[in-house]
């Protein structure tokens, strides 16, 4: 397990210890819980995941009273979304390794102003280019401040059962975060303004601010290696062209020069990426991490599990608000169930994985929601709220919740010393990556079924046809993780 070195800076302060469980035959660890004296640390670096992920989901109820008030196109409003997914996702392994390096306390103060200041701006907002422009914002905020949280917590307790209980607490935070923001989102859009769904941040921010300043001490990697800039900017790069090819398809098709340019052009900046991280001397991502085959299949199991799992909130509020005519908080109201199977699984995954095994609860948890996303698929115009909002949304979210526990876990787990905020900063880059290019393509798929028209019946399919493709995508995971996933997580380190 990944702890601070010794001499680090405020290294002895941070880690709080608590006596390793010892793993079982099956690799799982006893019961233990996490230290006393742990818990404000946790509570500071979760309230900080909170705020992060929250503002993945919480415009989607929003974006018609945005696009009414500032006059965005259909497309403009996708980038609502996708601008902040992007430089979220972009910039998360810069803010990973920053917080190896300039400290963790520091990482995650800077990260939370700069969020902090950019939800102000985007409320503030009196023209779609300046929306854009503080999502780009808080997006980059964002990347610095959340792999800083996942640090914090795992350098806040020991190795075993007692960390695992750190992370599946991390994780039902950040499921929390996700799930309740379309609730968060219509009840502020329909009794004060969209614009509060930005500006609700700025008081939050302030409050976890000032906790994290009180509770959090520093910690830091003391091998002095640099940050990749170039890294990052070319793999930001190369995911934002992606992405904007193929939300292009949507009015220009996929053989016109609008969407390949930008993807041809985002396909060689990624290559690119690849290239420099090759043969740099300090690596944003070192490739050497990819020959753990625990590092390896947990992250491309989040990428996949992401994909989906974004574009499902965005397409059950546009579903509830379009199709079955649900107000903003009508439409955060009936996610609710939702919202609370995602926590609840995400809380159980640590009491299986103490008793199955990580692999199998992920496993489990992926074909939970494969089988929510499919009946999800079978969504009609006159549909009911039990039938194609509270049943399936259950299922997808409590298989979400149980899958991404063991997965953090994992890749976390195998972490070198002194590379836990970089390893932190892949898992969550996997995840909100694969949401971004997921919400892109879902959306594609269902314009493209929907071919323009407004008529609930052509919405619903159009929906109906990206759930098809997420259960394809979950089971995909799920069989993934039972081929690549180790049996007992944490036995090897990553590759030096």
């Amino acid at each position: 397990m990944a702890h601070p070195p010794s001499d680090a800076p405020g290294a002895r302060k941070t880690l709080i210890s608590s006596s390793p469980s010892s793993p079982d035959s099956a690799g799982a660890p006893a019961a233990s819980p996490v230290p006393a004296r742990a818990w404000p640390v946790l509570l500071a670096a979760c309230a900080g995941h909170f705020l992060v992920v929250l503002d993945v989901s919480v415009v989607n109820v929003a974006l018609p009273s945005m696009r009414a008030d500032l006059g965005l196109s259909t497309t403009g409003l996708q980038w609502v979304l996708n601008t902040y997914s992007i430089a979220f996702a972009g910039f998360m392994l810069l803010g990973g390794r920053a917080a190896d390096l300039f400290g963790r306390k520091r990482t995650f103060l800077t990260g939370l102003a700069l969020f902090t200041a950019a939800s102000l701006a985007g409320g503030l907002a009196q023209e779609g280019w300046q929306l854009l422009a503080a999502r780009t914002a808080q997006g980059l905020g964002a990347a610095i401040l959340a792999p800083a949280t996942l640090t914090i917590v795992t350098a806040a307790v020991a190795p075993g059962a007692a960390r695992t209980r750190a992370i599946g607490t991390w994780s039902a935070v950040g499921a929390a975060g996700g799930a309740t923001g379309g609730f968060v989102g219509g009840a502020l859009t329909e009794l004060l303004s969209w614009r509060w769904v930005l500006l609700i941040n700025v008081p939050v921010g302030a409050l976890v601010m000032l906790a994290a300043a009180l509770w959090l001490t520093e910690s830091r990697d003391t091998a002095g290696r640099r940050l990749d800039l170039p890294g990052a900017i070319l793999v930001t790069g190369g995911l934002a062209a992606v992405a904007y090819g193929v939300v292009q398809t949507e009015e220009s098709g996929w053989a016109a020069a609008a969407t390949l340019v930008p993807l041809l052009a985002g396909v060689a900046l990624l290559a690119l990426f690849v290239l420099v991280e090759a043969r740099t001397a300090a690596p944003l991502v070192p490739l050497r991490l990819f020959r753990s085959r625990a590092v390896t299949s947990a992250n491309a199991t989040m990428m996949l599990c992401g994909s989906a799992s974004f574009a499902m909130w965005f397409f059950m509020t546009v579903y509830a608000q379009n199709v079955l005519g649900y107000t903003p908080l009508e439409a955060g109201l009936a996610l609710i169930p939702s919202s609370i199977s995602i926590v609840l699984g995400s809380t159980l995954a640590p009491w299986l994985m103490a008793r199955v095994g990580a692999r199998t609860v992920a496993v489990g948890g992926l074909l939970t929601a494969g089988c929510g996303f499919a009946w999800q698929s079978t969504m009609t115009a006159d549909g009911t709220f039990l039938g194609t909002i509270l049943g399936p949304g259950i299922l997808m979210m409590m298989g979400i919740g149980l899958a991404a526990t063991p997965l953090a876990a994992v890749a976390t787990e195998s972490a070198a010393p002194g590379e836990s905020g970089l390893v932190s900063g892949l898992v969550t880059t996997s995840r909100t990556m694969g949401g971004a290019i997921g919400l892109a393509v879902l959306s594609t798929i269902a314009a493209a079924r929907t071919g323009g028209s407004e008529d609930p019946v052509d919405l619903t399919a159009g929906y109906a046809q990206s759930f098809q493709v997420g259960a394809g995508l979950m089971l995909t995971g799920a069989l993934v993780s039972l081929v690549l996933l180790p049996r007992a997580p944490g036995r090897s380190r990553s590759p030096r």
